[in-house]
C-alpha cells in the first residue's frame, strides 16, 4: 500500500472516552467550570486527539518546509526569488525569528528544503533536511505547478517528517513554510476551496503597495480560469496552483491525524495547506489547532468560511511557523494547569453547593 492511502486509511475517530475523561478532570480542579475559557475546549479535544484522558505531553516540534514558486516570474513579491535560499541559510543558522521562537520555547525545529530553486544539497547547510521535489514549481498561469506525482511526492515527505518527528516523542507538531510568492499560491488555493473571490483574500504578502496587490489577484484570476476544469480535489488544486512545501505541510496535517498528534497550523500559507489536506480527507479540521488569525489579507474570511477558532489574533504576518509556536506554547501552558493544578478534594477546598 502506498504511503499516502494508508495515511488515510488509518486515521480514525476522535476519542470520545479521552475526550471526557478530560472534561470531568477539567470540572474537579480549583477553579469555577469553565473559567479557562477556549483552553478547556483545547485540551478536551487534545485528549479526543491523543486518545489519552490523562492529556500526557511529550516534546513539541516545528517543521519548516522551504520552497520557490515558478510564478514568482509574474512579479507578484515585493522581494526577489532569491531571498528563499538565503532565508534557508538564515534559519538554519539560527538567525530567523522561528529559529528564535524554537529556542527559547525549546522546540525541536526541523527545516527541511522541499524545492528551492538553488541547490545546495552538494554543499549541504547545516541543519537542513533535503527532500527536493524539484527546484521550484513551475509557473501556473503558463501551465500545473504541479504534476500528479510531485504532488504526491510532496504530501508523502510532509507524511514522513511528521513520522520522524513522532518517533522523537513528539506529540504537538506545528507547521510552517519559506518561499518567495507563496501568498499568491495559497490566495489561489483558498479562493479554489472557498470560493471566497481572490481580491478578497489577496494580501501584501512580503510588502506589496496597493498595485502589486492588484497584480497578485489578476494574476491568480487568470490561473483559476486557466485551471478551472481541475480544481475538485485537493490533490488537483495542488497541482494546479499550489506549491511543494504547501503539499508538504498538507501532508503533515493528514499524518498527524494518523498518528494522533495534533498540529498546529500557522498563517496564511499554512491555511492553505490545512484546507487542501481537508479536501482530501474530509472531517480534518477536527484534529488540527489553528494559531492565530493574521493579518494577511483574507485569512480571517477564510477561518470564518472553513469554520474553525484561532488560538490568538495578534495581527501576525510572518509565517514561518512563528504563530504556530507561540500558540502551541499557550496550549501547553493549558496542559500545565490540567496536569499542576490541585482538585477541589486535594486541596481541601469546598465545591460549589449549586
Amino acid at each position: 500500500m502506498e504511503l499516502l492511502e494508508e495515511t488515510l486509511g488509518s486515521i480514525g475517530p476522535l476519542d470520545s472516552a479521552a475526550e471526557h475523561a478530560a472534561a470531568a478532570r477539567l470540572d474537579s480542579l480549583t477553579k469555577p467550570p469553565g473559567s479557562l475559557g477556549y483552553l478547556e475546549q483545547a485540551i478536551r479535544r487534545y485528549a479526543a486527539i491523543r486518545g489519552d484522558g490523562s492529556a500526557r505531553v511529550g516534546r513539541a516540534a516545528i517543521a519548516v518546509y522551504v520552497a520557490d514558486h515558478g510564478v514568482a516570474d509574474e512579479g507578484v513579491s515585493a522581494f526577489p526569488q532569491a531571498v528563499t535560499v538565503e532565508m534557508l541559510r538564515n534559519l538554519a543558522g539560527g538567525g530567523a525569528a522561528i529559529s528564535v521562537l524554537a529556542r527559547r520555547l525549546g522546540y525541536d525545529l526541523r527545516v527541511i528544503d522541499v524545492g528551492v530553486k538553488t541547490d545546495t544539497s552538494s554543499a549541504a547547510i547545516g541543519g537542513v533536511t533535503y527532500r527536493r521535489i524539484g527546484a521550484g514549481t513551475a509557473n501556473f498561469v503558463r501551465g500545473l505547478a504541479m504534476n500528479r506525482e510531485q504532488v504526491r511526492c510532496a504530501l508523502e515527505v510532509g507524511i514522513e517528517v511528521a513520522r520522524e518527528l513522532a518517533r522523537g516523542r513528539a506529540t504537538l507538531i506545528g507547521i510552517g513554510e519559506m518561499g518567495i510568492a507563496n501568498s499568491t499560491a495559497a490566495t489561489a488555493i483558498l479562493s479554489a476551496i472557498t470560493e471566497i473571490a481572490p481580491s478578497a483574500l489577496a494580501g501584501r504578502g512580503t510588502g506589496l503597495d496597493e498595485a502589486g496587490v492588484r497584480r497578485k489577484v489578476a494574476i491568480v484570476e487568470q490561473a483559476l480560469e486557466l485551471h478551472r476544469g481541475s480544481l475538485y480535489t485537493g490533490e488537483s488544486i495542488l497541482g494546479a496552483v499550489g506549491g511543494f512545501e504547501i503539499a508538504a505541510m498538507a501532508g503533515t496535517c493528514l499524518a498527524g491525524a494518523s498518528l494522533r498528534v495534533p498540529v498546529i497550523v500557522d498563517g496564511f500559507i499554512a491555511t492553505a495547506a490545512a484546507a487542501a489536506a481537508e479536501r482530501i480527507r474530509p472531517g480534518l479540521f477536527e484534529y488540527l489547532f489553528f494559531s492565530h488569525r493574521s493579518a494577511e489579507g483574507g485569512h480571517a474570511l477564510a477561518l470564518e468560511h472553513m469554520g474553525v477558532r484561532p488560538i490568538l489574533d495578534l495581527d501576525m504576518r510572518l509565517g514561518e511557523g512563528t504563530g504556530a509556536a507561540l500558540a502551541m506554547n499557550v496550549l501547553e501552558a493549558g496542559l500545565d494547569l490540567f496536569h499542576s493544578m490541585a482538585t477541589f478534594s486535594s486541596a481541601g477546598v469546598s465545591g460549589r453547593v449549586r
